[in-house]
């Protein structure tokens, strides 16, 4: 298989790259802390908060992808689709629809398996 050319694509190796729990309720415990880095900036003017962003996002998902996944975070290979991909991730969370996607998308390739050729 080829590396994916659209996010379409890329939406399938992602759930299969955070197919446990806890994986993913970490990544949404750091997208949910960016959230409210946003908010506390806006509320207090302080831009220096911006610089939390990130270190929170990734600090939560690439702790659960090294300690629970054991896989490389997609951010490495594929970082604007990763981040739509905690988002949407995140949003489907919220609404309760991450494990429908999880069961449609749990079998076929890796990210992994299609990046390393």
């Amino acid at each position: 298989m080829e590396r994916p050319g659209a996010y379409s694509e890329f939406w399938p190796f992602y759930v299969r790259e955070h197919l446990r729990p806890a994986t993913r309720w970490l990544h949404f415990i750091g997208t949910a802390g960016v959230f409210g880095i946003a908010a506390a900036t806006l509320i207090t003017g302080n831009a220096w908060l911006l610089l939390a962003m990130p270190v929170c996002g990734y600090g939560f998902a690439w702790t659960a992808h090294a300690f629970v996944e054991r896989n490389r975070p997609a951010t490495f290979t594929h970082p604007v689709w990763s981040l739509a991909g905690d988002f949407h991730m995140f949003f489907l969370m919220l609404a309760g629809r991450m494990s429908g996607e999880v069961e449609r998308h749990a079998r076929g390739p890796t990210l992994a398996s299609i990046t390393d050729r």
